[in-house]
């Protein structure tokens, strides 16, 4: 089983608006709704498993918070480790669920000068750092500083 990933998790909740997007997140809700088929909680309630509605519920309602991706993903991958049949249906889903995901498409435009020096164009950045120097423009042979 591939594992399901939270950054794969947070994208997804994020392309509900799609109909690919709505159809995956029906297909997970469906499958953390079953029955749990784990071995069963002992009585003291020590052994607590998550179906994993509450994190689902969770991310839908913050799609761009990491913690919640994440505390999904935990609970998708703990019910799979106890449940033979969760962990199928889980690895069916999630790999119909990456054949669905919309790619994404980035057009950036940027014209005139950057202040500082530097233009960062794409998509979903996150976790980056950068460490930039500010000085003089460069100049060009002509010397107009159109480099």
């Amino acid at each position: 089983m591939d594992p399901i990933t939270a950054a794969g998790l947070a994208a997804m909740a994020g392309s509900l608006g799609s109909e690919a997007g709505r159809q995956a997140w029906q297909g997970l809700t469906a499958l953390v709704r079953r029955p749990f088929r784990g071995p069963a909680a002992p009585d003291d309630g020590a052994l607590q498993v998550s179906s994993g509605e509450p994190e689902l519920s969770a991310l839908v309602g913050d799609p761009a918070d990491p913690m919640r991706a994440q505390a999904l993903a935990t609970a998708l991958g703990v019910r799979a480790a106890l449940d033979g049949e969760f962990r199928t249906l889980l690895d069916e889903w999630w790999q119909r669920a990456q054949d669905v995901s919309p790619s994404v498409v980035v057009h950036n435009n940027f014209s005139g000068t950057p202040h500082g020096g530097s233009v960062f164009q794409g998509s979903n950045f996150s976790n980056m750092t950068t460490h930039m120097t500010y000085g003089a423009p460069a100049r060009d042979a002509r010397g107009d500083g159109d480099a």
